[in-house]
């Protein structure tokens, strides 16, 4: 066999991996294989693939380049372990977002917008005269190309009085005008008024409309001297007041804030309407002046995909290079089932799945051969009639000479796989043991391995009793995307089942239906957003469990002597926090020509409190050993004490799943199906009065079997409770568990938008037309 260290060594070794639960892991693993990670959620899979493997490569790439152009490259620091050797170049396809933004496309991910506005730019037809242009004229986001009035956004912001003033009859002093700031800068605008001789008392609706129109649309900033009303408790001196119209006041706040909050709200006294100048294009007239088979480049960036490649012909030699260029580059976007998306579709209103996707297509055209692709669940958001595309994709880049290595639930792509690593056996300290690494197959003989008894039970879904719905829910007709006049009945209290492939409209579908919407009654939607942005966001304080947890620290006996309230148990205000940093519990290092990186802080050591607030305990420990509890290990802590709130939180925190997690995880380290897991436990600890509908949105997306298993217990036990459960769902042992099901397609798109067909599972398994009939079918044993 060949040394570890030989050139030649076909394996990446990996040595002492410790990285967040790994315990000490060895592990070997082919290279040029397509070799899959398993293990239950918070098995510590995705910690041995991205956090030791991935990491690894990068660190060791980043030690080549120039210590300067280093400072300007994100990096993820490096990893607990030991050794590893047999390591190539690394590219990661995660599923994260970037930053949404509205200039960001499917076209300007793929960089299918930069072959397009070539095409348009060497062979567009041209209007008789006129110039020819680069390739920069025919783009939105440059200044030769954006439309001059909506600065290639596509959307004009307008506001009018009635979103100005909602509620006409306050006057101005009670408050009418709702899209002012509050405290002192909203007294001083009024007070500038009553200067200026305007009536603050009087209803809005009785003033003069020119009166109203000057107040609130106004482009005039007069500067007056202002004498407040005398105070007795202060002196409050005249001062030169600067006057500054809502709408001017609003626009300026949407356009200039760095505060989240401030621009939300400003954006809720504005209407976004098309440009009126470019129609929604976003281009200038020159750029859309320009055509190419018979359409301008707007008009093309918005058609399908697939419908695309099919308009591409050139005719000139120029056109017929840049046409078959584009057509190969739409192919293996196409292929992975993204037909139905459009060049000019936003990237904030794509599923996490489809943007690794898209990514994944263009990976297919880079031509890299001899690196690690190290993909996150690729499988996410696709309908199993795609999953072979998606495997046969895989097994090009593999034939091209790279390594593929997949953390994967989806057991279809788990039996495709050369290479298997299951890690576990459960999640957290219980997980972090690599129990199999070694062709699938073998895995059987496992007996610890909670991927096995899934991977190989070929027996068929068992038998439940259908219930019976309570009433209807309707909805529709609905004409939105692809949607045309699609009408649905949702039955109540009982578990449905929405299906189709990706784009088919599932989720438009579900999104109509509201609390206006008869037999509704309460509705809790439950989706994969983040629970927080920010570090200081956490599985405590997003669950409650954080309040009642200061609450118990501030009535011990030590807090009561010090004077200490439950204020002084936050990290987040000044008080109790450590104020090196901030209660952050690292601090930024700046090292010159090196990146900058965090460090634990050096007061706190990563506690977060400063050493006064540490004194305090309960049951021997501070508040900050208390947030580096797992939540089983807090249940078990807090098994034995009078704190009912903290037990019911945790517990359903243990129902859905969600055990491994600390309480003081930040939420930036959580996955879509965590932060989603965690909203639901955050419901099911309310206090349910009357009938409730819960929507999901793909809620075993990142879940192993095994955990969607415990999640289906809690949904159907909602159901059994009374209350109405909705999922849009791809995994076809969930639809088959369900009471109803409602199957949207035939296809992507155009090609979707329609119900196939609707019933209990069985008969949507035989339906006719049906993408999705043959899976369900094959699960539920009626074929295979």
């Amino acid at each position: 066999m060949p040394s570890p260290h030989a050139p030649h060594d076909p394996y990446v070794r990996v040595r002492g991996a410790r990285e967040h639960n790994l315990q000490g892991v060895d592990v070997d693993i082919p290279r040029d294989v397509f070799a899959v990670f398993t293990g239950v959620s918070g098995s510590g899979k995705s910690s041995l693939a991205f956090g030791t493997i991935y990491a690894e490569a990068q660190r060791r790439y980043f030690e080549s380049v120039a210590p300067y152009a280093r400072r300007l490259i994100h990096q993820v620091g490096a990893p607990k372990v030991a050794e590893i050797t047999g390591l190539p170049p690394a590219v990661s396809l995660q599923q994260r977002r970037s930053a949404p933004t509205s200039r960001s496309s499917v076209g300007t991910v793929t960089n299918l917008s930069n072959s397009l506005r070539m095409l348009f730019s060497r062979a567009g037809d041209y209007p008789e005269g006129a110039e020819r242009l680069d390739s920069d004229a025919f783009s939105p986001n440059t200044a030769a190309g954006a439309c001059p009035e909506c600065h290639g956004l596509g959307q004009v912001h307008r506001t009018t009085e009635e979103l100005l003033v909602p509620d006409p009859s306050l006057s101005i002093r009670e408050g009418a005008i709702a899209a002012w700031p509050g405290a002192w800068q909203g007294k001083n605008l009024r007070d500038i008024l009553d200067t200026l001789g305007h009536d603050v008392d009087r209803p809005w609706r009785e003033l003069p409309a020119d009166e109203r129109e000057w107040i609130l649309f106004t482009d005039e900033q007069p500067v007056v001297t202002v004498h407040p009303v005398r105070d007795a408790t202060r002196i409050q001196r005249p001062y030169q007041g600067t006057y500054m119209s809502a709408r001017r006041y609003v626009m300026k706040t949407f356009s200039d804030t760095k505060s989240a909050t401030l621009r939300a709200k400003a954006e809720r006294f504005l209407a976004s309407t098309p440009c009126p100048v470019c129609g929604g294009s976003r281009l200038r007239p020159e750029a859309l002046a320009v055509r190419f088979a018979g359409r301008n480049i707007a008009e093309l960036a918005a058609l399908p995909l697939a419908d695309l490649a099919r308009t591409l012909h050139g005719t000139s030699e120029a056109a017929r290079v840049l046409t078959g260029d584009l057509r190969s580059r739409i192919a293996p976007v196409v292929e992975l089932g993204l037909g139905y998306l459009s060049l000019d579709r936003a990237t904030p209103t794509l599923s996490a799945g489809e943007l690794q996707r898209l990514r994944l297509a263009t990976q297919l055209r880079s031509g890299l051969f001899g690196v690690v692709y190290v993909l996150d669940e690729p499988s996410a958001g696709l309908h199993p009639a795609d999953t072979e595309a998606l495997l046969a994709v895989l097994e090009r880049l593999k034939a091209a000479g790279n390594s593929v290595f997949v953390v994967e639930h989806h057991l279809d792509v788990v039996r495709g796989a050369d290479w298997l690593v299951d890690v576990g056996p459960l999640a957290g300290e219980h997980g972090g043991r690599v129990l199999h690494s070694g062709p699938v197959a073998e895995l059987e003989r496992v007996a610890e391995s909670a991927t096995a008894r899934f991977l190989f039970d070929r027996s068929p879904a068992p038998v439940r009793e259908v219930r019976s719905p309570a009433g209807w829910l309707k909805v529709g007709p609905v004409t939105q995307h692809n949607l045309r006049g699609v009408t649905a009945e949702f039955p109540l209290g009982v578990f449905t089942a929405v299906t189709g492939v990706s784009g088919s409209g599932k989720s438009t579908l579900i999104g109509q239906v509201t609390e206006d919407l008869e037999g509704v009654g309460r509705l809790v939607g439950v989706d994969q957003k983040p629970i927080g942005r920010t570090p200081r966001s956490n599985l405590a304080t997003y669950t409650g469990l954080f309040d009642v947890v200061r609450k118990v620290f501030a009535a011990t006996g030590e807090a009561r002597r010090r004077g200490y309230g439950v204020g002084r148990f936050s990290f987040n205000v000044p008080g109790g926090r450590c104020e090196t940093c901030q209660g952050e519990g690292f601090v930024s290092v700046e090292l010159l020509f090196l990146p900058s990186t965090y460090a634990p802080c050096p007061d706190c050591g990563g506690a977060r409190y400063n050493p006064e607030t540490l004194e305090v305990t309960y049951r021997e420990r501070n508040i900050a050993q208390v947030l580096d509890l797992t939540v089983e290990a807090a249940a078990r802590f807090f098994a034995e004490t009078d704190t009912p709130a903290v037990t019911r939180s945790l517990t359903t925190l243990l129902d859905v799943g969600l055990g491994y997690l600390r309480l003081g995880q930040p939420a930036t380290e959580l996955s879509g199906g965590e932060a989603q897991r965690i909203k639901l436990a955050s419901e099911l600890q309310r206090v349910r009065r009357g009938h409730t509908s819960y929507l999901l949105d793909e809620p075993t997306t990142g879940l192993h079997p095994a955990d969607v298993e415990v999640l289906m217990r809690q949904l159907h036990g909602l159901v059994d409770a009374g209350h109405t459960v909705v999922v849009v769902e791809h995994d076809m042992t969930v639809v088959a568990g369900a009471d109803w099901v409602i199957d949207l397609g035939p296809g992507g798109g155009e090609a979707g938008g329609r119900i196939v067909a609707a019933g209990p599972p069985a008969k949507v398994a035989t339906a006719a037309g049906s993408r999705t009939g043959p899976y369900l079918a094959r699960v539920l044993g009626q074929g295979q």
